[in-house]
């Protein structure tokens, strides 16, 4: 096995993001959710994806979107982002060492986070709304 490094480049982008929604794929938890909303269509959302994470870590704008909205209207709880961030933790475990991976990870908190309490915000004006 090729010793760890840290996440520098485009590929290293790749490897992560395809390793980890391989991951998501199988997982009984994830799985569901993401197989509804991109059925076949896994390749769009990894495109995309490769070019968050490229932006986000290693500072080449290429990601321009919002990416709450696609997930304002998920059927996710706690469990849910608990397990998404598990195993994007343990992906980069195996895959990454360094300054950079720590980052991703931290980022990754972040984001579970805002998105949890944005969603719960969206649900309760929703049903305020109803």
């Amino acid at each position: 096995m090729e010793p760890k490094h840290d996440i520098a480049t485009l590929d290293d982008i790749k490897l992560l993001v395809d390793a980890f929604y391989t991951k998501v794929a199988d997982d009984a938890l994830l799985s569901p959710i993401f197989g509804e909303r991109l059925g076949n269509h896994w390749e769009p959302h990894l495109q995309k994806m490769y070019a968050f994470w490229q932006t986000v870590l290693l500072e080449e704008y290429t990601y321009n979107g919002a990416p709450f909205p696609p997930h304002a209207k998920l059927p996710v709880d706690n469990s849910h982002f608990e397990t998404w961030l598990g195993l994007f933790a343990e992906t980069i475990d195996n895959l990454f060492t360094g300054p950079k991976a720590d980052e991703a990870k931290w980022r990754a908190g972040k984001m579970a986070q805002m998105f949890q309490l944005k969603i719960a915000h969206f649900k309760n004006n929703q049903l305020n709304i109803l």
